[in-house]
């Protein structure tokens, strides 16, 4: 069966364009005009597998929603912005969300994230990377599962946040560009020198494990190069 998707707009034209592209790919779609009944959706539906969320709706905003279901789920969320500043990006990624989108857009970019974010989910819950288990100096993550442990304790990770830790836990002792993790985690998708999203995704990371960015145990910044995870 294919993928459901939740989708939340008060754009009625942009909402009824969103569900008319992602239905042509065959995809289920859940679609609100309404914040409040979207978030009422995410959190009875116990079957979603992503979420397109618009960060600026009255009442409950797309960011009020994409926290309250990061409480409980990891599936990817994709916010949409009405302003191409870079404060309503960073709180969605702050907030948990994978990717976002600025407003206009082709409905076909949105299409080709979406198919972006569904298989890189798809890849870390079915173990088809090389390494199911990664254990580095306490860190522990499994690709099988989706879980990840730091000193024996869980760690709520998204996909995106997921999937950085993994690619340096693989490449430990290496130093990985932010420009290679953006390619190897969005595969397709256009870099700039300004895009600041590995930035904002490693700063969380650090957030969620505790570590300093002054003295990082974890992540080191090695600047002008990258970051790394030492074997």
């Amino acid at each position: 069966m294919k993928e459901k998707i939740l989708i939340a707009d008060d754009e009625k034209e942009i909402a009824d364009l969103v569900e008319l592209y992602l239905g042509n790919e065959d995809f289920r779609v859940l679609k609100f005009y309404d914040g409040a009944e979207a978030l009422r959706a995410a959190e009875e539906e116990s079957d979603l597998d992503l979420a397109v969320l618009d960060i600026m709706m009255p009442g409950v905003s797309g960011l009020e929603i994409c926290r309250k279901i990061r409480e409980r789920h990891n599936y990817p969320i994709i916010m949409l912005t009405a302003k191409d500043g870079e404060v309503d990006k960073i709180n969605g990624l702050t907030m948990g969300a994978d990717d976002y989108i600025t407003k206009p857009f082709l409905p076909l970019e949105l299409v080709a994230r979406v198919k972006a974010q569904l298989r890189r989910y798809k890849r870390y819950n079915t173990g088809s990377v090389q390494e199911d288990v990664l254990a580095v100096s306490g860190l522990v993550l499994n690709s099988k599962t989706h879980e990840c442990l730091l000193n024996e304790k869980p760690l709520n990770l998204t996909p995106t946040e997921f999937s950085i830790l993994r690619i340096l836990c693989q490449r430990r002792g290496e130093v990985v560009s932010a420009e290679e993790l953006f390619h190897l985690i969005w595969e397709e998708e256009y870099y700039t020198k300004n895009n600041n999203t590995i930035t904002v995704h490693i700063r969380h990371l650090r957030e969620k494990m505790g570590d300093s960015f002054e003295n990082p145990k974890y992540i080191k910044t090695v600047w002008g190069c990258g970051y790394k995870i030492e074997g």
